[in-house]
Order: structure tokens, then C-alpha cells, then sequence
């Protein structure tokens, strides 16, 4: 299978490790080792006295369990550890998902969400949202968009590039058409927890429907993406077994010094959430008055969860061209809409799940203001 190139992947790529200010990171504020050991006594020397042997093909039992305490209605026995949300989202879309079948993807979304399932001959229907501005999605549209051979829908809260949240009557609701259509919910929850003040916390899909599929991974709420450590979520045991089949092809088992320290991560998960909320509050208002200052060139759409947002640039130019530019001649990094598609191309995504946003803001306003 010839996979095309990912487009989001290639910029990133030509940028990340050159400019000083990745202003469009998708992840939140990381820490070393020896601070995520310090969160609890005795496990340093725990980790210094690993085995390097190979690990359990479905992740470590310690693991599967603090992972399976992030749910309601999940046993150890029903998560699989992946090296990464990529792997999990590869191994879904190649192993379950068969040529022949319809999965609506709920679009814009993380590339691979669409392109691994279309380029394996699955018809891929892209589910746009509702066009008011409001990053919402009309479950009228995606009952119109199914069909005997839907396999699956594909959704991701809260969202990446919008920042976006549903309901939970939308999320009920969605759970109930699946349960009527048998199509299984793929859930990307890779920002679960990482909601605003006041904003509560949606249910994971896999604890509303049975057959659903949750995914999460360290490297988004907890700011851990060096570990190279996701997981998915199931009652489906069926789905389960078939990933865990064609695991064997791909990584066979996860890194044991990931996994070890992934497990201290989701034991102290809350502090490191906390600490991450605290950032984002902070950078948040940052944002706000930065976006004030400049309405006339940018329209901010204020996201209700985690580290990213999607902007609408209002410039003369493309934003493409106005991200090339700005990280050639400011090393301040933007990621422009259009590495999603075409219809996206006046749009800019940025993080502000790091400490150094004031320092990026500020070189991104110094380079507007001689632009100008």
C-alpha cells in the first residue's frame, strides 16, 4: 500500500527543529525524565533498574490498568497499547477497516484520520462542519451521508485544528446511531482533559457504546509525546483482537522505558494536567489581547479545549505564503490551513500549549509591525 504524502508531517518537517518559536505545536509544555520521576519517591530507582527485555505485546498489565482507570466502563483486559496514536490509528484504519467499505471522517482532522483507510480503497466521506463559523457538526448531515456500507465514523473532541466540543446529547445521540446503523465510532480523545474552567469533561466514546473505539495517547494532555506511547480503548473485543493481530506486523510490543514511565505519568495525571491548564489559562489571554490588537488581520474564534485553535488570516496574501515567510524571516512557525485542504487555505493553526508563547507572540508582532 503507497500512502501519500502527509502533508501536515512534510511542514512540520521542513520547520519544527529550525526555527526557535513553533508557534502551531499541536502538543502542550513537556518536562524531563528526572521531573516526572520527581512526582513520585522510589520510582527513580525503579527506572535505572529496568530490564531492556521485550515487553508485553499488549502493553504492561500496571499500564493497562492506570490506563483503564481513565474510564468507566473499561477493564485492563480491554486496552491495547500502541506505540503512539499513529500506530493505533494506522493499525484501525488498515487492519479493520476493509477495501470496499464507507467511513465518514469527520473533517478537518489529523491526516492519517482519512488518507490510511482511502489509500487502503476504503471510500472515505469527509464530514464538514456546519458553516457559521461555530465548529459544529449537524448529525442530520452524517444520517444523510450513511449507507449500508458504512463501516465507521470517525470523530475527534475535543478538536483538532478548532478546538471545538460537543454536547453530550450529541455525543448520545451519535452513540444511538451507531447502535442502529452498526457502524463503529473511532473516537480520537486525544485532548480529553484538557477542558477550560467551567467546561466539563465529555464522556469517552468507548464508555457510551459498547462497539466504539477510544484513542488516546501521552503527547497531547500530557505533554509526554517523546515517549511515543497511545492506546486504544474497547468493549469491542472483536476490534481488539484484529489490532492486536496486526500489531504483530508493525511494532510487536511498545518501548519498556516508555511504558514505565507513561504508567508514572497516568498515576500523577492530574498534576500534569493541572500544571498544563495553567499554561494554556495564562496564554489564552495572551491571545485574546494579541488577536484585539490585530482583528483587522485575523479572525479568533476562542476554542473551548486544549492547546490549538484555528484562525482565519484576513491578509492580501495566502496564508500559506504568509507562514513561509514569517518562519524564513522570524523563525516564528504557523501552520496554514491548507496542509488539510483547499478550503481551508485562508485559515492558520496555533498552539499556545507552551511556556515560550509570550516570547512567540511577541517576535510574531515585531514581524507584523515592520511587514507593515
Amino acid at each position: 500500500m503507497k500512502l501519500p504524502p502527509f502533508k501536515l508531517e512534510r511542514y512540520f518537517a521542513r520547520y519544527e527543529f529550525e526555527v526557535p518559536f513553533v508557534l502551531s505545536a499541536s502538543d502542550s509544555e513537556t518536562m524531563s525524565i528526572s521531573e516526572l520521576l520527581e512526582l513520585e519517591p522510589g520510582v527513580k530507582e525503579h527506572f535505572l533498574g529496568l530490564n531492556l527485555g521485550y515487553t508485553e505485546s499488549r502493553g504492561h498489565p500496571l499500564l493497562r490498568r492506570e490506563t483503564a482507570n481513565l474510564y468507566r466502563n473499561i477493564s485492563p483486559d480491554q486496552v491495547l497499547v500502541h506505540t503512539g496514536a499513529e500506530e493505533a490509528i494506522y493499525i484501525f484504519m488498515a487492519g479493520v477497516l476493509e477495501k470496499g467499505d464507507e467511513v465518514v471522517v469527520q473533517w478537518p482532522c489529523y491526516e492519517s484520520l482519512a488518507r490510511v483507510a482511502q489509500t487502503g480503497g476504503v471510500r472515505v466521506r469527509l464530514w464538514h462542519p456546519v458553516p457559521d463559523g461555530r465548529w459544529q457538526w449537524d448529525l442530520d448531515e452524517l444520517m444523510e451521508m450513511l449507507t449500508p456500507k458504512t463501516r465507521a465514523v470517525v470523530i475527534n473532541f475535543p478538536h483538532n485544528p478548532t478546538g471545538a466540543l460537543a454536547g453530550p446529547e450529541f455525543l448520545q445521540d451519535l452513540a444511538a446511531l451507531s447502535q442502529r446503523h452498526g457502524f463503529i465510532v473511532f473516537s480520537d480523545e486525544v485532548y480529553r482533559g484538557l477542558e477550560y474552567e467551567g467546561v466539563e469533561t465529555l464522556p469517552a466514546f468507548c464508555d457510551l457504546d459498547a462497539g466504539a473505539v477510544s484513542l488516546g495517547v501521552t503527547s497531547k494532555a500530557y505533554g509526554l509525546p517523546g515517549l511515543r506511547l497511545g492506546w486504544v480503548a474497547s468493549q469491542n473485543q472483536a476490534v481488539l483482537k484484529t489490532m492486536a493481530e496486526f500489531k504483530d506486523y508493525t511494532t510487536i510490543c511498545n518501548p519498556g522505558p516508555s511504558e514505565f514511565l507513561a504508567t508514572v505519568a497516568l498515576r500523577n495525571q492530574r498534576h500534569i494536567i493541572n500544571r498544563i491548564l495553567k499554561i494554556i489559562s495564562k496564554n489564552l489571554k495572551i491571545l485574546d489581547g494579541f488577536f484585539e490588537r490585530h482583528k483587522n488581520l485575523f479572525q479568533w474564534q476562542a476554542p473551548q479545549a486544549g492547546p490549538i485553535s484555528f484562525v482565519r488570516y484576513k491578509g492580501k496574501d495566502r496564508a500559506e505564503d504568509f507562514c513561509h515567510e514569517l518562519a524564513r524571516e522570524k523563525g516564528v512557525l504557523l501552520l496554514p490551513g491548507s496542509v488539510y485542504d483547499d478550503q481551508y487555505d485562508d485559515y492558520l493553526r496555533i498552539g499556545f500549549g507552551r511556556k515560550n508563547l509570550p516570547h512567540a507572540i511577541n517576535a510574531l508582532e515585531e514581524w507584523l509591525l515592520q511587514r507593515d
